[in-house]
């Protein structure tokens, strides 16, 4: 994995819910997905204007309720949801720039 898919990994599984083996595999694919999926969503100052900052919270939840096991519960599942719209929005600017590669 790498740094940004570790991170978005993390930011799911930690704190809980505890997973299984099967589960952990699941929670991977979706932070790849994930960071795929927020790359091609977010754009020049999305986070000046109301609806690309929206559209980024729509495609993170979207792929978190078709990818993550069943194990995440409403709340958790809300709290995840924000929790990776604030690193996003902290760690993306646009324009293939973020805070793990400066240039696209």
């Amino acid at each position: 994995m790498s740094e940004e898919e570790l991170t978005v990994f993390d930011l799911l599984t930690r704190p809980g819910p505890d997973l299984s083996t099967e589960e952990r595999g699941e929670v991977k694919k979706v932070a790849r997905q994930l960071l795929e999926k927020v790359k091609a969503t977010v754009v020049l100052d999305w986070r000046q204007k109301a609806q690309p900052r929206a559209r980024v919270r729509l495609t993170i939840e979207d792929t978190l309720d078709d990818g993550l096991p069943r194990v995440y519960t409403p709340e958790l599942f809300e709290q995840k949801v924000s929790v990776l719209f604030e690193h996003v929005y902290e760690s993306y600017q646009g324009e293939g720039k973020s805070v793990y590669n400066k240039v696209a």
